[in-house]
């Protein structure tokens, strides 16, 4: 079913003036929703602002589902519209990142602890990274959140689960025989980090910073201002340096659009233990 924005904003006040639970999940890449969106029943499409919002049911759970488009802008344009338009409760974001920790590797999951944003700077009249008006330079996700996240990833990583959604001969492609998951600091900016020498500024700079992507930051932000918990959780596409291109779409489509639905699966089962 596709309608148009009004009976979409209509009928989403209704269904939260009844009391329910609605999880937001976004992607910046479509290939990090698509399989995502199969897995809702109940289905229905809206559309707003050049997004299309699917709406429907996930182990019960009602959920929306929507392509967040690229960058820190549009992100947050995203996830503004989910939280006063279609009224989320809580959000979670999945998705792919450069590794800037040298003990990362391609197919690792790293879910955020704090965020910041690599290219914010408004000095002199701050100190560098510092978010305007909030005088914070990092926004945390909850502790609550994060271990219910990771509780998840550890499940299918300790499983065969990934390798039976992917292939072993996929894996054995992009070089994944160990995948593990970190939770730690995640940086943001408008940039594609392409070449070693970004890299290895950013890691000067930031030397906590274990990958860096182009919206989180901003979600988390949206999200600290609007009093909306999140999860994010990342998986390492690439080092984020002059290899980062390469077989860039074929990890989408391949490896990280599959490690997307698994993660999306696990914890939607853990949330069902955690009620």
């Amino acid at each position: 079913m596709v309608s148009n924005y009004p009976t979409a904003k209509y009928y989403f006040r209704e269904f939260i003036m009844e009391g329910n639970r609605l999880i937001g999940i976004i992607g910046a890449m479509p290939e990090e929703v698509d399989g995502i969106v199969h897995l809702l029943t109940e289905r229905e499409e809206f559309t707003q602002g050049m997004r299309t919002y699917y709406k429907g049911k996930l182990n019960a759970i009602p959920t929306i589902v929507v392509f967040s488009r690229w960058g820190k802008v549009a992100a947050a344009t995203t996830v503004t519209a989910l939280i006063t338009e279609f009224k989320i409760t809580e959000l979670i974001f999945t998705g792919v990142a450069g590794a800037i920790h040298t003990d990362l590797n391609v197919g690792d999951i790293v879910i955020g602890k704090r965020f910041i944003q690599h290219d914010m700077d408004a000095r002199p009249l701050m100190k560098k990274h510092e978010i305007p008006l909030l005088g914070k330079t990092y926004l945390d996700s909850d502790d609550d959140h994060i271990n219910i996240a990771l509780t998840a990833v550890q499940e299918i990583l300790s499983t065969n689960k990934l390798q039976n959604a992917i292939g072993q001969q996929t894996l054995t492609e992009f070089n994944i025989t160990k995948p593990k998951v970190v939770v730690g600091e995640i940086a943001s900016g408008d940039k594609f980090f392409s070449n070693a020498v970004d890299k290895q500024t950013l890691l000067q700079e930031l030397p906590d910073t274990l990958c860096v992507e182009m919206e989180g930051a901003a979600v988390a932000q949206v999200c600290f201002e609007y009093e909306i918990p999140f999860t994010i959780i990342r998986t390492i596409s690439d080092a984020a340096d002059d290899s980062a291109h390469i077989d860039f779409t074929s990890f989408l489509s391949k490896v990280s659009s599959l490690y997307s639905v698994e993660i999306i699966k696990s914890l939607y089962k853990t949330f069902e233990k955690n009620v």
